[in-house]
């Protein structure tokens, strides 16, 4: 079906609620996660996706939400010393740190413009973004045991839910089982008397998306600790390698599912441009890290409609339904045992991915070198993590900094990678390697 199908106002209204169906879950599961705001993650997934559309000529029927890759980096940050006793807000400082990953995008694009992605992409082939990302699940892996122990049977409901429509739901219900997961097991959990909505019931209807102590704004008028924000950005910034590595699988998946070659035209490098551009700004008013959404290629393919413009539809229905406080508490109340469900299988899913982008682009562990990066990449990640300090801390004259493991690993992983004789890694020769990097459920 041709992307320049005409549709009628109801079918074309219909298809863009579609696609917001598809996305809501997992993109609101993430401030869910977090605490971060779930009207400005719905504000700037929305104002993402257009500015990701404007940038790639309007050509890619792609839809920007929120990033599980920086899960690990948003706990690693509100758990730095500096906020440990409250006076400080980490979100504002996180989002500096995402805000830098999003850049790191651009230069990325930049590079692709200039030298090609094959030249660059030797720099960060599966053997040092594998290990990472299977490093970033693990880490995660306890807090969703601590959110199950708040009611294990709620919690069993949820992940049950998920497996149940990912593995036997046809149609849209296949798409979209994090959803379900949730709402069935907040229904149960609201019927069992185990929720309170009176946030729900004092929040107003109409609302402003986000706070301002919740930007990067204000360190105008609140200053800013030079420490914290140098250790956020470390902490944040290389889990772009992750993300970009998702960003090339989903356009790829795209591109099979339309019949359109979008690596190509409208290229790599500016499909880059504009997520990493849609991060920034979503980072600098503190809602999460964007990345473009495997659900709604589901979507594609289910309705066979490619036209760009449903989707756009869809970003401006999230921009609408971010201006409603009350919906925002909504899910600010969902228990922690429906959240604890989800993410256990979520968190498991990372790593599972990052193992699936070793076995798939068929790396050789009879090579030393590769063996040896993978070895070192996750005792780092893991060793720093799970250390006494939590992260590796030293002072540059009178800022103090701290490097988290996965920041460590990432940095040693790519150096390793550089000087270590045999890397063979030829990007874009393997299609479904290059397909492997899927953070959705």
């Amino acid at each position: 079906m041709s992307e320049n199908q005409k549709l009628s106002p109801a079918k074309f209204g219909l298809l863009g609620f579609q696609h917001m169906f598809a996305m809501f879950g997992a993109t609101v599961l993430v401030p869910a996660l977090t605490g971060l705001s779930v009207s400005a993650t719905l504000l700037f997934a929305g104002l993402g996706t257009l500015l990701f559309h404007l940038i790639t000529k309007g050509k890619v029927p792609a839809f920007l939400g929120s990033s599980f890759a920086f899960l690990g980096g948003y706990a690693a940050v509100a758990g730095l010393e500096h906020f440990a006793d409250g006076t400080l807000n980490w979100i504002p400082y996180a989002g500096v740190g995402v805000a830098v990953a999003g850049l790191v995008y651009v230069i990325v694009s930049a590079l692709f413009r200039a030298w090609g992605p094959e030249r660059v992409m030797r720099f960060f082939p599966p053997i040092v973004t594998g290990p990472i990302i299977i490093c970033i699940g693990m880490i995660l892996a306890n807090s969703a045991i601590n959110n199950c122990a708040n009611n294990w049977w709620i919690a069993i409901l949820a992940l049950a839910i998920v497996i149940s429509f990912n593995i036997w739901g046809k149609g849209m219900f296949k798409i979209i089982p994090i959803l379900l997961g949730v709402v069935g097991s907040y229904l149960v959990a609201a019927i069992f008397g185990q929720v309170d909505f009176t946030p729900v019931k004092n929040a107003a209807w109409i609302g402003v998306p986000f706070q301002m102590k919740d930007t990067v704004f204000s360190f105008f008028t609140d200053g800013v600790n030079g420490s914290a924000l140098i250790s956020s950005i470390v902490m944040m910034a290389p889990i772009a390698l992750a993300t970009m590595m998702e960003h090339i699988g989903d356009m790829s998946a795209i591109s099979s599912t339309v019949g359109k070659n979008f690596i190509k035209d409208p290229g790599l490098h500016r499909s880059l441009l504009g997520d990493g551009c849609a991060t920034t700004l979503a980072a600098l008013f503190g809602a999460p890290a964007n990345t473009t959404y495997g659900e709604n290629t589901g979507v594609l393919a289910l309705t066979r409609v490619y036209n760009p413009a449903v989707v756009r539809m869809a970003a401006v229905l999230a921009i609408i339904f971010s201006f409603c406080p009350k919906f925002a508490a909504l899910i600010s109340c969902m228990p922690a045992a429906t959240i604890g469900g989800v993410s256990l299988i979520l968190y498991g899913m990372i790593s599972a991915v990052g193992v699936r982008n070793i076995v798939e682009n068929q790396v050789d562990f009879t090579k030393s070198r590769n063996v040896i990066i993978a070895a070192v990449i996750m005792s780092l990640a893991l060793g720093i993590n799970f250390s006494a300090a939590g992260a590796i801390k030293f002072a540059i004259g009178s800022v103090d900094i701290s490097l988290s493991g996965l920041a460590v690993a990432s940095l040693v992983g790519i150096i390793l990678n550089a000087v270590l004789p045999g890397n063979d890694y030829k990007f874009g020769e393997n299609k479904q390697g290059d397909e492997a990097v899927n953070f959705k459920v």
